[in-house]
């Protein structure tokens, strides 16, 4: 998932700069001040509508979580092709902090962090060197397999056939080593079967996100 580096980018969400200007001009190390990444109009409105300040980490994985919703994604699509998503923000903080909390979830996945990805659906079958050289999916068995021998278990038709950036990440992610000179490492293994099963998590809590994303449109926070 290449969204690794993205999220590691803390000014993202946040600048940091020194208090003072002592750190340019000697060798004393001030302390970093953190800093809202975040429009300050736009802050100061959700925290009046809100009658509470958001962290920007909050604001995020609201962001995140209303991205991923299916309703959205449809409802707006052709809006999408041709410009930046505006993202609808509720009025009812209770909502808000709920669509955060399935954006964490997300996030955390999406980073290969979540302790939800402790226990793999996926698992590595078959005797062999573990060199990715043709690829097949067998629908009825759930199998990708890399060779003639060995395979991925557990991976559905929905979970191989789920696109981000337009394209299949189980595919793409396997495609990417074929041919190499050595085979798959017991890590890159470990990877992909989380890989996997991020994307069957990230598609429970869409499900979730999707039931009450409608509400979110019903009261609307209006930026001036």
């Amino acid at each position: 998932m290449n969204l690794r580096k993205s999220f590691k980018n803390k000014r993202i969400i946040s600048i940091y700069h020194t208090i003072s200007e002592k750190y340019l001009t000697n060798n004393e190390k001030e302390p970093l001040q953190k800093q809202p990444n975040i429009n300050s109009k736009i802050y100061n409105t959700l925290t009046e509508a809100y009658n509470k300040e958001p962290t920007p980490e909050e604001i995020l994985y609201y962001i995140y979580s209303v991205l991923y919703s299916n309703v959205y994604r449809t409802k707006y699509s052709e809006f999408l092709r041709m410009d930046f998503p505006r993202i609808p923000f509720t009025k009812d903080y209770e909502l808000f902090s709920k669509m955060g909390i399935y954006g964490k979830r997300l996030t955390d996945l999406h980073l290969l962090e979540s302790s939800e990805l402790d226990n793999p659906i996926a698992r590595f079958q078959g005797e062999g060197e573990g060199k990715v050289e043709k690829l097949r999916y067998d629908n009825e068995q759930g199998h990708v397999y890399i060779n003639a021998d060995q395979y991925f278990e557990g991976v559905t038709k929905e979970i191989w056939e789920y696109q981000i950036g337009g394209y299949q990440v189980c595919h793409k992610w396997l495609k990417d080593r074929k041919d190499r000179i050595k085979p798959l490492s017991n890590e890159e293994i470990k990877h992909y079967s989380k890989i996997v099963t991020a994307l069957q998590k990230t598609m429970e809590i869409q499900k979730s996100i999707d039931e009450i994303y409608p509400e979110i449109e019903k009261d609307i926070i209006e930026f001036r």
